[in-house]
């Protein structure tokens, strides 16, 4: 099944927006693969700028990113929370969401535990410079380890990689 932006998908779990000029393809499975829509859609070189730093940011885009941004940490939160068998994490919410970039800093966060921020930037940072360019797609790292940014041995860091385009 295919379905052209604008548009919201939802389910029990989840809530995917397809935004203009996107296409969603959903398998029989139901996993979404989203993908720009080739028949028109307005393209930004990045080549031609050299630092990130220079890249033009209109202000009301870039809080409408933060904020999506956010939105996702939040539901990756809810997510956790709902399918979750632990007390820990079911009733008391001890738990944090994050978005990092490629490097591991942190993008965007929801407002969880912040404590586990912290150290969940520096596990993060840790994976991405242990592994260098071995990470997959389809891959999920688990970490705890007191020197990569683990805190004490219940928490755990979970960190998958979110891949654009293969």
């Amino acid at each position: 099944m295919e379905i052209a932006g604008p548009a919201i998908i939802l389910n029990k779990t989840s809530t995917v927006v397809i935004e203009p000029y996107w296409l969603a393809k959903i398998d029989i499975y139901g996993n979404v693969e989203i993908s720009a829509d080739q028949s028109g859609a307005a393209t930004v070189d990045l080549e031609q700028y050299e630092y990130p730093e220079d890249v033009p940011c209109d202000p009301i885009d870039l809080s409408i990113f933060g904020h999506r941004f956010m939105s996702i940490a939040e539901q990756m939160g809810t997510t956790l929370q709902r399918t979750s068998a632990s007390t820990n994490i079911k009733e008391r919410l001890d738990f944090s969401c994050a978005l990092f970039d490629p490097e591991g800093c942190l993008v965007a966060n929801a407002p969880h535990v912040p404590v586990h921020l912290g150290s969940m930037q520096e596990a993060v940072a840790f994976q991405v410079k242990q592994l260098g360019e071995n990470w997959r797609e389809g891959e999920v790292i688990l970490t705890n380890h007191p020197t990569a940014g683990g805190t004490h041995l219940p928490d755990m860091t979970i960190i998958t990689p979110v891949y654009s385009q293969g």
